[in-house]
């Protein structure tokens, strides 16, 4: 058993503890004065055990709120519109409305699709914040999206945030194969995406085009490689017989049943189902060794329309968003990189730092339509 699969079956101490100083800075992120009423807030806390003689806490995430104090004033509601889907950021808003009592409504889709709808709805739309999946999604509407603050744009590093400080990073999401062990090893896979159009694949990989990582994958193909070999790859690897997902999660339960061979995801849907199913789960990632685009790491993103009508408890959500108790959260509960300094990824994790990325920015995804366009045009859009 490794050291970080460890971590997963470690003892998780649980404890109740006044959350002043918790409330204190989710509310000083959101710009306010702390209540007068504590919060009460459970906390896990997350212990490694590198070896019989060590114990090191690693990080300190917070679940729920327990018990929330009413807001003297009515603070207002605010309304999102989230590409991220409802099982992995609803308890983080949860968090955030129970701290604030902002009434919080939350429209939930596809990040193309919420993207699509807002520049249809234009001026008129009644969104606040635009919570995507990925940079394309964000990119795709920057110009209806106003400059935020320039000590949250600083919160951030200079790679994962708009060029023009519309849109900031949340978390880091790497783009892996996740491959089943009863069949291959990591040394069994190729060096890039390409390998898998050879004969020897057919059949044996999945993919989901409807994904909006997927989609900002196939930009990053075409940013790094071009139209023309990103549509030949399309066209391969749908003549090689790539088997369709509706997104990542059943790519990686496919891989460990042995369905398919390998799935192109993002890493850390795997490390939730080795957290609820252990570390015999028979799947593991892998970062391809080749610097192509198929290892480009992402981020989800949050930016505030222009037209938003709640523009103040707009920013306090981003703030939260990225203060310690919003990254810790995505550290370890959904196994996100974080993005602000001084918060660790979960040491399951493959650092940053070495995973073998291309030459490609986030600001050379920004052709979201171009790549629906190309899916289509190849048949892998309907």
């Amino acid at each position: 058993m490794t050291n970080r699969l460890k971590m997963l079956h470690s003892a998780r101490a649980r404890f109740l503890v006044s959350g002043v100083a918790l409330l204190a800075l989710a509310v000083i992120a959101c710009g306010g004065a702390a209540p007068a009423e504590p919060v009460t807030v459970e906390v896990t806390r997350i212990v490694e055990q590198p070896g019989p003689e060590v114990t090191r806490e690693v990080q300190v995430e917070v679940t729920r709120i327990v018990k929330e104090s009413p807001p003297a004033d009515d603070p207002g509601e605010l309304i999102i519109y989230s590409g991220r889907s409802e099982s992995l950021v609803d308890p983080i808003i949860q968090q955030f409305k129970g701290t604030t009592g902002i009434d919080v409504k939350v429209k939930y889709a596809g990040t193309g699709a919420l993207a699509a709808t807002l520049l249809e709805e234009g001026g008129n739309s009644p969104a606040d914040v635009f919570y995507a999946q990925d940079p394309g999604g964000l990119a795709a509407v920057s110009e209806m999206m106003t400059e935020l603050p320039a000590d949250v744009i600083g919160m951030t590093p200079e790679w994962a945030r708009s060029t023009e400080g519309r849109w900031v990073g949340i978390t880091g999401r790497a783009r892996v194969v996740v491959y089943g062990t009863d069949k291959l090893t990591e040394a069994d896979l190729p060096d890039d995406l390409w390998g898998f159009t050879e004969p020897e694949w057919k059949g044996r990989v999945g993919w989901a085009p409807t994904n909006g990582s997927f989609q900002a994958m196939v930009t990053a193909l075409r940013a790094g490689w071009g139209e023309d070999r990103t549509e030949e790859w399309l066209r391969a690897m749908i003549a090689n017989d790539v088997k369709i997902y509706p997104k990542n999660t059943p790519q990686v339960a496919a891989a460990a049943a042995g369905e398919i061979d390998v799935g192109l995801v993002n890493h850390y849907y795997l490390y939730r189902f080795i957290a609820e199913e252990g570390e015999d789960f028979a799947a593991r990632n892998a970062h391809l060794r080749g610097a192509g685009p198929g290892s480009i790491v992402l981020v989800s993103g949050a930016g505030i329309l222009e037209t938003a009508d709640n523009p103040e408890n707009a920013e306090a959500f981003i703030r939260f968003l990225l203060s310690s108790v919003g990254q810790q959260y995505f550290a370890g509960q959904t196994f996100e990189y974080p993005m602000v300094e001084g918060v660790r990824p979960s040491v399951l994790l493959t650092p940053l730092a070495e995973i073998e990325q291309p030459e490609i920015t986030l600001a050379d995804l920004s052709d979201l339509a171009g790549t629906q366009a190309l899916l289509q045009k190849t048949g892998a859009l309907p």
